[in-house]
């Protein structure tokens, strides 16, 4: 199970041990989300979703019917125009054949998921990986269920099948890990301005004042 590196440095999250799977981020699930603001959701995902592509994570985008629950929401479509989602009727993504060889292919084993709702659709396949082998990690501010109550009680009970409950700006804090990796700073930046609300306005806030120390320093 996902439960062999509780703590230490493995413990934590690189990028090149990580696949990440968006699931069902679609309207249909956003309509009975009252766990989160939907908002802050799309937002969330969004901003992991663009991390995911800054440090080269192999992401896979999943939907369910989409005939009658829509299409992945534009937001994280646009972060990966070229990629179709893998529609399924499957409720449990796990047992999606397509989603299990695509994560398999990567030969990665820590494995991030997050969706909608967390009592369904994150919880299944989060458990059922878990027992096969992954780390899991379900990225819980970018997931929601149907009520607080059952986006609450998801958690626990992927807590005790072994998953680890992360927040997205955690995973992208991880993968960055060194502000001295300068390869990745401009596109971390980038998402923290758009993406973490007060965070970002006060990043470019220091930015500015920073921008205007240096040229007071050269006149």
């Amino acid at each position: 199970m996902s439960t062999e590196n509780k703590a230490g440095l493995n413990a934590l999250l690189t990028p090149e041990e990580s696949v990440l799977v968006l699931i069902d981020h679609q309207p249909f699930q956003f309509a009975n989300l009252h766990s989160h603001e939907p908002a802050m959701v799309v937002n969330n995902v969004v901003g992991l979703a663009k991390a995911a592509k800054v440090f080269d994570v192999p992401t896979i985008l999943t939907t369910v019917l989409e005939d009658r629950g829509g299409l992945l929401i534009q937001g994280v479509q646009d972060v990966f125009p070229e990629q179709k989602p893998i529609n399924r009727t499957l409720i449990n993504t796990w047992e999606d054949e397509r989603v299990v060889d695509a994560v398999k292919a990567t030969g990665r084993k820590k494995l991030i998921v997050a969706g909608l709702w967390t009592e369904v659709c994150v919880a299944m396949p989060a458990i059922q990986a878990a027992g096969e082998g992954f780390e899991v990690f379900a990225v819980t501010d970018a997931s929601g269920g149907a009520s607080k109550e059952t986006h609450d009680m998801a958690v626990r009970r992927m807590v005790r099948a072994g998953v680890v409950p992360i927040t997205w700006m955690a995973v992208m804090s991880e993968w960055q890990r060194d502000w001295a990796r300068e390869k990745t700073i401009q596109g971390v930046t980038e998402v923290m301005l758009q993406h973490t609300g007060a965070t970002g306005v006060a990043f470019a806030w220091e930015t500015q004042l920073l921008a205007g120390g240096r040229a007071g320093g050269g006149a």
